[in-house]
């Protein structure tokens, strides 16, 4: 992988960050609010803060390009403007890496993959979408009530989509609505978090300026206020909302859905477990477990938080899992070989160290970290922390934390570990390490779950559905199914 040139600390980019609305560049109602660097805690800049008649606007200009021009039947044209906004993009590449690891603490390393390069590339596998994807199906012809019929299938696009995204993997999580969205033939309204608002806000710029996307077709909010995200879910002329973020608002996304009976998606939490079968090399399992918590400071819905290990080699993996996690110390996200960077908040901070001490009263050992780390005076950090001592019952193993916490847990063979897998409120994501094939297959079969990495085995593509069981969220993002999501089903008969 290629690291990025990134040698400074203190990054201060100079973004700017306009609302887009009906194809223009707008400051917000608001006013701005401040952006913090969540590894510096220094402020770095200032957003557009949207309001309600921003919304309003966005949602009406949405609306309006969905209703009265041909983007959602033009495919071909859509195709060429998602690659023109892909080339386009790449050409502010670098300084959507700098935005990207001041304004998300990112460490650099992700941004050659899912935080940045990765879903603009991302965008070409849309625009191939739109262009070969089966618009209409021939069902050929039948007799209902023996009258001769010739029937066809239409797919067509949805309509107007309200977009609400979270600050962990803005950039992947933003490209993987509007890429899709866009192919399908939809009008967008973005609302993306407040903590991060300048990777969308550049988006827009360049949408703007640098492609042929028509006015209104996507438009772009950002705002200090959660409540100008929520009138996507209330507005009537919002056809679907595609949610990502905590199973919590996701339901009061869905509730506020269901009084206009919109389509909803939801890509919510995770609970992960990571499977560690009699027969794996426990060391090498143990290893990528704590490495894979503590990316990103574990900022990450499909991230393995459970450990489940034998319970005859528990003592061992607990300590191959603490020697891992002792060598990827929280650090500067602009050095090259930081792997766990700063949370995204002192809100978040408090969030991770409040369920380390629930660990702790509830029983649990901490076998390392627990605490915020010497070396790293300011920012919002916290140390990679592995816990033992728990059941699966306890709340540290039951509910998300979203921070570099890993709670170790043993089992007593392939079944109860399967059984501790799927005794979680969510199912989102999960790994199994083995040699037995029959074994891994026993459990990847068992695991209700909507991704799974076996022995290390990375899932994540542009063309792989992803989405969870359970309350980690209602249908699938990416790939083709993630396409159709954005669409419409229609029966035509003619008589033949």
């Amino acid at each position: 992988m290629v690291q990025p040139d990134v040698a400074v600390r203190n990054l201060r980019p100079a973004v700017s960050s306009d609302l887009l609305i009906d194809g223009e560049l707008r400051p917000g109602s608001g006013g701005t609010f401040e952006i913090v660097n969540p590894a510096t805690e220094e402020v770095i800049g200032l957003a557009a803060d949207g309001t309600t008649d921003d919304m309003d606007a966005a949602i009406a200009a949405a609306r309006t390009a969905f209703d009265t021009t041909s983007w959602s039947r033009d495919h071909a044209f859509r195709a060429r403007c998602l690659r023109q906004l892909r080339d386009a993009l790449q050409g502010h590449i670098e300084e959507l890496r700098e935005i990207t690891i001041a304004e998300v603490g990112a460490p650099a390393f992700l941004t050659s993959g899912p935080q940045l390069e990765g879903p603009i590339n991302d965008l070409g596998y849309c625009a191939d979408l739109a262009e070969n994807f089966a618009w209409e199906t021939d069902l050929g012809r039948a007799e209902p009530m023996g009258i001769p019929n010739q029937r066809v299938i239409k797919r067509e696009a949805v309509g107007v989509v309200g977009a609400i995204t979270p600050w962990n993997f803005p950039h992947q999580i933003n490209f993987a609505k509007i890429g899709p969205a866009l192919a399908a033939g939809c009008t967008i309204v973005l609302k993306p978090a407040p903590d991060t608002p300048w990777c969308a806000a550049l988006v827009g710029t360049v949408i703007a300026t640098e492609t042929d996307i028509p006015a209104g077709v996507i438009n772009i909010v950002t705002s200090s206020d959660h409540e100008v995200g929520a009138q996507l879910s209330t507005d009537p002329r919002v056809d679907i909302v595609s949610f990502t973020g905590s199973t919590a608002t996701g339901k009061a996304v869905m509730t506020a859905a269901a009084a206009s009976l919109k389509k909803v998606f939801l890509e919510l939490g995770g609970k992960s477990a990571f499977i560690v079968l009699d027969d794996a090399d426990l060391k090498a399992a143990c290893s990528m477990a704590g490495f894979s918590v503590v990316t990103h400071a574990g900022q990450g819905c499909a991230i393995t938080t459970r450990l489940l290990v034998p319970r005859e080699r528990h003592d061992d993996a607990i300590r191959y899992t603490r020697e891992a996690m002792a060598g990827l110390e929280a650090g500067d996200p602009t050095e090259p070989g930081t792997i766990c960077g700063p949370v995204i908040s002192a809100v978040q901070r408090d969030r991770v160290e409040s369920y380390i001490a629930l660990a702790k009263d509830e029983g649990g050992t901490v076998e390392i970290g627990g605490g915020r780390p010497e070396k790293q005076p300011k920012g919002f950090f916290v140390e990679p922390t592995l816990i033992s001592g728990l059941d699966n019952s306890a709340r540290a193993a039951q509910e998300e934390i979203f921070g570099p916490v890993l709670v170790i847990i043993p089992h007593d063979g392939d079944e109860d570990a399967i059984r501790i897998a799927n005794d979680s409120p969510y199912g989102l994501s999960g790994a199994v390490w083995g040699t037995d094939p029959d074994r891994i297959a026993h459990v990847v079969d068992g695991v209700r779950t909507g991704t799974m990495s076996v022995n290390g085995g990375i899932w994540y593509s542009a063309d792989v559905p992803f989405g969870g069981y359970k309350q980690s969220g209602i249908g699938r993002e990416m790939g083709a199914l993630g396409f159709e999501e954005y669409l419409e089903t229609k029966a035509v008969a003619t008589p033949a």
